[in-house]
């Protein structure tokens, strides 16, 4: 008889009850905008940012509405205008191009490796498009940092980080958003900290910082930001720098700072169950597992493997007979966008690009959502369904 998963690939833990109780003592006084603050109150917007800066070794910091939101601010704030190319990865999720085209820019997508990173031999071809990369850690792989910081340094390319699924992780030790100019970061259900929607922006550009601080629609209360630069900055750029309203209010913010405090904690229990999931695919004829790179401190809330060069309908079929096992597996691959798993050619605001090499990767990537509400055995359950189900294409293919 078959074995069957039967938890959820959606539900998440409940806040700790510090974070709930932070909510409450916000609800209680009822002061949610981050500015309505009592003389002499540190409003929790602003201490989360301060924290957060700090948490990552940023000297500013700013809270927002949503990742995305943080994704088109930054570009706002580096100058990136109406009809500028964007350089991008073709592997990504779709706010990372939307952000693009939400500034009226076009994105160019960048190839992605085997290694589900930003191809740098693609980058560096592509190097004189662009003056700007938005670079997505697409479902949390870092790609080797001191060569792309290189090609951009030398082509003098303002570098974007996409942190949505790398908060907690690091290359060479340093905090994932922190070797380009901007880090941008999600506070969705589904990543690394829990608010709802919302999302942090991190940079040492102090002009930078000012101008995503008016962006976000400071009302020229900029002096109550904790992690921001002095007011002689705002003066240089308060005129001309237009409020596109996006801040984070206080009652997201209460909840995420004690959620922050268990970063650590929290990455250490994903990646025993990420690597759980990968002892248990290891060495099947027909998937290819991503080996992560010695460099690279990962966070392992989701895995993917690759079925590459199989056909679309041995793919589909392994997706199909896993799901009946009540194991939900995202395919890259599929005609139509499904979900999250829109790709660069279903983005018809882009302009149509032919990227062969990327085509080939994407039609056999294979994605996996790992809740911390998932036990070891939950895990390894997991693994042996996945296992049993491409062995059973893949011999009869």
């Amino acid at each position: 008889m078959s074995e069957n998963f039967t938890g959820s690939f959606t539900q998440q833990e409940a806040l700790p009850e510090v974070a709930i109780e932070a909510a409450m003592n916000v609800m209680r006084h009822g002061r949610l905008h981050r500015y309505n603050v009592v003389e002499g109150e540190l409003g929790e917007a602003a201490l989360l940012e301060q924290e957060f800066a700090a948490q990552v070794g940023a000297k500013y910091c700013l809270a927002v509405a949503s990742g995305g939101y943080a994704l088109a601010t930054a570009l706002r704030a580096v100058g990136v205008q109406y009809g500028d190319k964007v350089l991008t990865n073709a592997f990504t999720l779709a706010p990372v191009p939307g952000s693009i085209a939400a500034v009226g820019a076009e994105p160019v997508f960048v190839d992605v490796s085997e290694d589900l990173v930003i191809d740098l031999e693609d980058l560096a071809a592509k190097a004189d498009q662009a003056s700007v990369l938005m670079l997505s850690h697409m479902r949390g792989h870092l790609c080797d940092m001191e060569r792309l910081m290189q090609i951009c340094d030398d082509a003098g390319i303002t570098v974007i980080e996409d942190c949505a699924h790398t908060m907690g992780a690091a290359w060479k030790g340093v905090p994932s958003g922190r070797q380009g100019a901007i880090g941008c970061y999600s506070c969705q259900t589904y990543k690394h900290v829990n608010s709802g929607e919302g999302g942090l922006l991190v940079t040492d550009d102090e002009e930078v910082a000012a101008r995503a601080i008016m962006l976000s629609g400071s009302y020229m209360l900029y002096e109550r930001h904790l992690a921001a630069p002095g007011p002689e900055v705002f003066e240089r750029v308060k005129y001309e720098t237009p409020n596109i309203s996006g801040r984070m209010d206080n009652l997201r913010a209460a909840i995420l700072r004690p959620q922050l405090r268990e970063l650590d904690t929290q990455v250490a229990r994903w990646n025993e169950r990420y690597q759980k999931l990968e002892a248990g695919l290891r060495d099947l004829p027909g998937l290819t597992l991503v080996e992560r790179p010695e460099e690279e401190t990962y966070v392992g809330s989701s895995i993917q493997f690759l079925l590459l060069d199989w056909s679309a309908e041995a793919v589909a079929e392994v997706i199909a007979r896993c799901a009946k096992r009540g194991v939900e597996l995202k395919w890259f691959g599929g005609a139509e966008p499904k979900g999250f798993t829109s790709r660069y050619d279903s983005w018809r605001y882009a302009e149509a690009q032919s990227l062969p090499s990327s085509d080939r990767i994407l039609a056999g990537i294979v994605d996996m959502r790992v809740p911390l509400t998932f036990s070891l055995e939950d895990c390894a359950l997991i693994a042996r369904i996945i296992r049993a189900e491409v062995s059973g294409v893949f011999q009869a293919g």
